[in-house]
């Protein structure tokens, strides 16, 4: 005797796919806004942004700087796939989207520069030399 693994999600969605097709769960639809992730970290010299935009060509990928807020936004496009493929679950977002980053004060904004590879943007912000206070001596009279 073989124990069989009881999915009632798979079979529920099974059920749905083959019967109505636009009710399958897991289907996202296309061109809707999605916010992908991305890490922060800062050394002396700098901040890095890195966001996570797999699928995305780097055309379609554009980085404004407004009032001190760096925005990341752009499109992923779908890949239609081959006639007679039949698509069983999309998990993935396509459509446009757009993160906002507020920069601190001590960043240059002239030299900040972006790089894509692998599915990752990197955005190094470099830091500017932070303004020393300047002590003054009041005499007293």
């Amino acid at each position: 005797m073989s124990l069989i693994r009881w999915e009632p999600i798979h079979e529920m969605d099974e059920f749905f796919r083959q019967y109505s097709p636009f009710l399958a769960r897991g289907r996202r639809e296309e061109n809707k806004e999605w916010t992908p992730t991305a890490n922060i970290s800062e050394t002396e010299k700098e901040y890095l942004i890195k966001a996570d935009l797999p699928e995305v060509n780097k055309e379609d990928v554009k980085i404004t700087l407004h009032d001190g807020v760096m925005t990341i936004s752009g499109e992923r496009k779908r890949e239609r796939e081959e006639k007679g493929s039949n698509e069983i679950r999309i998990e993935s977002f396509y459509g446009t989207f757009s993160r906002s980053f507020s920069l601190p004060d001590n960043v240059d904004t002239q030299a900040i520069r972006a790089d894509s590879k692998d599915g990752i943007l990197r955005v190094h912000v470099p830091k500017t030399e932070a303004v020393k206070p300047k002590s003054i001596s009041i005499d007293v009279q």
